[in-house]
C-alpha cells in the first residue's frame, strides 16, 4: 500500500567518488549475493514442498505411480521398457541378492521416483510457460477471447485438482525486465504535463544523455541479475527502502486496517478480542498448512504466495546500521502477546492433552481476567513500547540491555501482539468522528500503545470496534487484508456471538489467568524510553486521519459510464486537488491512459522499481547519474493508494452492509535510511501534501481514508475530504447522474478554522502507486 509512494519521492544523495579500475567488483558482488539469497530461497521452498506434499501433483500420485509400475511387471508388462531390470542389475548389494522380490521393488520403486520427478519438473516448466501469457490483461472486463479461455483452461489442467497456496510458486516466471529506454519514455510522459517547458527540456537532455552513456552499464548488470534470482526487485526494495531506514516506524512504514463502517458485532471488548485472536490463529494453522486457494489476480492468474510464510510469529529486529526480519517456525508459538493500560501480557492460545487451539469462549476468559486485573503498570514499562517508535539506532542500543531477561522473548516470538484499549475520542461522540478517532488511533495510538515491530498489531477497542496496525517490511498490503477479510467472516458469519454479546462456546472454570511479564529495564533504558515516549507523542500529534465514506455510488455507477472505477477515482482526486472544469472527452481519454498504465504496471513494465533498481547499480558501481539523482529528487502533494477486495465471495454488501470491511490507510511521515556512508531520503509524502487510499465496498459505496499533517499550514484531511465528495459528484455529472454536490461537511466532521483551503494553489506533483495484487481491476 505505501512502499510504492515511498518508492516515488525516493532521492539518494550521490557521495564524492569516480569509477575505479575495478568498477565491477561491488556491483557484482551485490548480484551475485541476490541471486544466492534467490537459490537458497528456491531450495527452502522444495524443502516445504517435500513436507507438505509435493505439487501439483501431489504425494499421493508418486504412490499411486509406483503400484501401476508394480501391477504391470506382475502381469508380464514392463511399461519401463528394461529400466527397471537394469536398475535392478546396478544396485548394490546391501545383502539383500536372496531377496530377489525386494530387489525387484526397490527398482520400481527407483524408476517410479525417478519418472514422477520427471514428470513433476514438466508440469512445472509447463505452467512457467503458460503463466508467460498476459494477453487477458488487454480485454475488457467481464469477457474472455477464445485464447485467453484455452489458456485458462490449460492452467487449470496442469495445476492438478484442488491447486492449494503453494501450487503454483516454483512455477511463476521470474519478474520481466523493462528496457531503459521504454521507461525513461514513460517517465519523460509522465512528468511532461506537470513541468514548465524550461524544465521538462532540461530534464530531456539529461535523459538523452543517460540513455547514451550510464545506462547500458546499469542495465546490463540489472539484466544479470534478473537473469540469477527470479525477481530482480524484491530483495533491494526489502533491504534498502524498510530494513536499513533509520527513522521511527510510526505512521511512516506501518499503517492500519479498520473492521467495519459502522458496526461492532458486540459490545464485549474481552469477546470481541476472543473470537478474532480464534479465527487468526485458525487462519495461521491453516496457513501453515498451505491448505487455502491460491490467490489469484482477477481469479485468473495466479500471484507469488511467499509474502504469506511471515504473516505470523515474525518481528522486525532493529539494528545499528540496519533491521532484520526474525521469523519464529509457527509450530514453536502457542501464545500471543497481550499490552493492557502499559501491561504486558502472555496469553497461551493453545492447551489440552493434544495441544489443540483453545475456543473462543476461553479465549475470552482469559482476556476478561487481563481486563479486570487491577495491578497498575511498573513506571518502568508503562511507556515501554514507546522504544519501537523510535528512530531505530536508539532502540537497537536500548534493545541490547533488554535482552537480559525473556519478557522480550516472549514478545518477539509471538504469532501476534493484542493491544487492549479504551475507545478513542470522546464518549459521545457521533459516529463519523468516532471513524476519525478510531483511524488515528489504529496508525499512531499514543506513542506508546503498539509493539511496531512486530508483523501484526491486533487493537481492540472497549466498545467492541478493532483494527490492525501493520509493519509493512515483511509483505505487501493485500497480503494482510486477504488475511482480516477472511478473519471478519469467520467472525460474523461462522463464529458468532450469544445474545448477551458473549463468544459461543463453554465457559472453562479452571482457566487460569494469562501470564504477566516482567521487564528489567536499566537506568540507561529507562532515559530512552522518555526521549523515545516525547518524539512519538509529537509524531502522534502531528497526524490527521479522516474516514469518508462516500454513498452516492460506487463501482456499479462507474462500470454503467464504462470507466474503470480506479480511474474514475483518480481524477476524481486530482480534481479534489485543482477543481479544474473537466469534459466527458477528457475525461474518456484521461481514463484510458490510466488503464493503460496499470497494465503496463501489472504486466511489470512499471516505472517505479526499475528506476529505483538503476539506481542503485548506479551507486554499486559507483557511476554517478545526474538524471536519476533529479529523478529521485523530486517530491509529491498526492500519494493515492486502491485497496484490494479480494475475496467479495465472503460477504454480501446487498443484504449486510454493516459488515463489510472498510479498508485502512497510511500516514504521510518522513523516512530516512543509509547505505553505507550515503544516505538515502526516503519521504513517503511530502509533509504539505495528502496520502489517500480508497477502498470499493459493494456497488454502492467507496470508502476513502486521508491522512496529512497536522502542523502542515496548507492541509486539513476533513476539508479534503469534502473536496473529494464533491468533486466525485462532479465528474459523475458528465455522465448525467441525477445527483447534486454535496452542500456540506459530514455531521461532527468541521474542518479546521486556522488552515487555508490549499488544495487548489498546491504544486503539481501527484502519482499513484501502481495496483496492488488482487485488484478488482487494472
Amino acid at each position: 500500500m505505501a512502499e510504492a509512494r515511498q518508492a516515488a519521492t525516493f532521492r539518494l544523495e550521490l557521495g564524492q567518488g569516480t569509477p575505479g579500475p575495478r568498477w565491477w567488483n561491488g556491483a557484482l558482488k551485490e548480484v551475485g549475493s541476490a541471486g544466492l539469497r534467490s537459490w537458497r530461497r528456491s531450495l527452502a521452498q522444495c524443502r516445504d514442498d517435500v513436507l507438505r506434499g509435493a505439487r501439483p501433483a501431489g504425494a499421493a500420485s508418486g504412490l499411486f505411480l509406483f503400484a501401476a509400475i508394480q501391477g504391470a511387471r506382475f502381469v508380464q508388462l514392463d511399461p519401463s521398457l528394461g529400466l527397471v531390470d537394469w536398475i535392478k542389475a546396478n544396485l548394490p548389494d546391501w545383502g539383500a541378492r536372496r531377496l530377489p522380490a525386494f530387489q525387484g521393488a526397490l527398482a520400481a520403486a527407483v524408476f517410479a521416483g525417478g519418472l514422477w520427478t520427471a514428470l513433476l519438473l514438466t508440469l512445472h516448466v509447463v505452467l512457467r510457460l503458460l503463466l508467460r501469457y498476459q494477453g487477458w490483461l488487454s480485454e475488457p472486463r467481464g469477457t474472455l477471447s477464445l485464447p485467453t479461455r484455452s489458456w485458462l483452461a490449460l492452467v487449470r489442467i496442469f495445476s492438478g485438482r484442488r491447486p492449494t497456496l503453494y501450487t503454483y510458486q516454483r512455477s511463476l516466471p521470474c519478474l520481466p525486465l523493462p528496457s531503459t529506454a521504454g521507461t525513461i519514455a514513460k517517465y519523460l510522459e509522465s512528468v511532461r504535463p506537470l513541468l514548465p517547458e524550461e524544465d521538462f527540456q532540461a530534464l530531456s537532455g539529461q535523459a538523452r544523455t543517460f540513455l547514451h552513456t550510464e545506462a547500458p552499464r546499469l542495465q546490463a548488470l540489472l539484466g544479470l541479475k534478473a537473469w540469477w534470482a527470479t525477481n530482480y526487485v524484491s530483495d533491494w526494495w526489502e533491504e534498502y527502502i524498510y530494513l536499513r531506514s533509520r527513522s521511527s516506524l510510526l505512521g511512516s512504514s506501518n499503517y492500519y486496517i479498520l473492521d467495519f463502517l459502522s458496526a461492532a458485532p458486540t459490545p464485549l471488548q474481552a469477546a470481541r478480542a476472543g473470537n478474532a485472536v480464534y479465527a487468526m490463529m485458525r487462519f495461521r494453522e491453516r496457513l501453515r498448512r498451505g491448505e487455502m486457494e491460491p490467490a489469484t489476480l482477477l481469479g485468473l492468474r495466479p500471484l507469488c504466495s511467499a509474502q504469506y510464510r511471515r504473516m505470523f510469529n515474525t518481528s522486525r529486529i532493529p539494528g545499528v546500521s540496519r533491521d532484520w526480519l526474525c521469523h519464529v517456525r509457527d509450530s514453536h508459538s502457542c501464545h500471543v502477546a497481550v499490552l493492557h493500560r502499559g501491561r504486558f501480557f502472555r496469553l497461551g492460545t493453545h492447551g489440552g492433552p493434544g495441544g489443540h487451539l483453545l475456543n473462543p469462549r476461553v479465549l475470552e476468559q482469559k482476556f476478561q481476567h487481563i481486563l479486570d486485573d487491577p495491578a497498575p503498570a511498573r513506571p518502568s514499562e508503562e511507556h515501554l513500547a514507546a522504544l519501537t517508535a523510535a528512530p531505530r539506532a536508539l532502540w537497537a542500543q536500548a534493545r541490547a540491555s533488554l535482552r537480559a531477561g525473556a519478557a522480550l522473548d516472549v514478545v518477539e516470538g509471538a504469532a501476534f501482539f493484542v493491544c487492549l484499549e479504551d475507545t478513542p475520542g470522546p464518549s459521545d461522540a457521533a459516529p463519523e468522528v468516532l471513524l476519525d478517532e478510531l483511524a488515528q488511533s489504529l496508525l499512531v495510538g499514543t506513542g506508546h500503545s503498539r509493539w511496531l515491530d512486530k508483523s501484526l498489531n491486533l487493537v481492540v477497542f472497549a466498545g467492541g470496534r478493532m483494527g490492525l496496525n501493520v509493519e509493512h517490511a515483511w509483505a505487501d498490503a493485500p497480503i494482510p487484508s486477504h488475511m482480516w477479510e477472511a478473519v471478519l467472516a469467520a467472525e460474523c458469519f461462522e463464529l458468532g456471538y450469544s445474545a448477551d454479546g458473549h463468544c459461543r462456546g463453554t465457559p472453562d472454570p479452571e482457566v487460569g489467568p494469562p501470564e504477566r511479564l516482567h521487564w528489567a529495564v536499566p537506568e540507561e533504558v529507562a532515559t530512552s524510553i522518555s526521549l523515545a515516549l516525547r518524539e512519538a507523542q509529537a509524531l502522534a500529534r502531528d497526524t490527521e486521519c479522516h474516514v469518508l465514506p462516500f454513498a452516492h455510488f460506487g463501482r456499479g455507477f462507474t462500470r454503467r459510464c464504462r470507466a474503470p472505477g480506479s480511474s474514475f477515482v483518480q481524477l476524481a482526486l486530482q480534481l479534489a486537488r485543482f477543481r479544474n472544469a473537466q469534459r466527458l472527452a477528457l475525461f474518456r481519454a484521461a481514463a484510458d491512459k490510466h488503464r493503460a498504465l496499470c497494465r503496463a504496471a501489472l504486466s511489470g513494465e512499471g516505472i517505479d522499481r526499475h528506476l529505483f533498481c538503476l539506481y542503485l547499480v548506479s551507486r554499486f558501481l559507483p557511476l554517478p547519474s545526474p538524471f536519476l539523482t533529479q529523478v529521485r529528487a523530486e517530491q509529491w502533494k498526492l500519494s493515492t493508494s486502491q485497496i484490494p477486495t479480494q475475496q467479495p465471495q465472503l460477504f454480501d454488501p446487498a443484504n449486510h452492509p454493516d459488515f463489510v470491511c472498510c479498508g485502512g490507510g497510511f500516514g504521510p511521515g518522513v523516512r530516512i535510511a543509509a547505505l553505507g556512508t550515503l544516505l538515502l531520503h526516503w519521504l513517503q509524502a511530502d509533509d504539505d501534501g495528502y496520502g489517500v487510499s480508497y477502498i470499493f465496498m459493494g456497488e454502492n459505496m467507496v470508502t476513502f481514508h486521508i491522512s496529512c499533517k497536522v502542523s502542515s499550514p496548507d492541509t486539513d484531511a476533513r476539508r479534503f475530504g469534502q473536496h473529494i465528495q464533491d468533486a466525485m459528484l462532479d465528474v459523475a455529472s458528465l455522465f448525467g447522474l441525477g445527483v447534486g454536490p454535496s452542500t456540506g461537511a459530514r455531521p461532527g466532521g468541521t474542518a479546521r478554522e486556522d488552515k487555508n483551503s490549499a488544495e487548489g494553489s498546491r504544486g503539481p506533483g501527484s502519482r499513484q502507486e501502481p495496483p496492488a495484487p488482487g485488484d478488482p481491476e487494472p
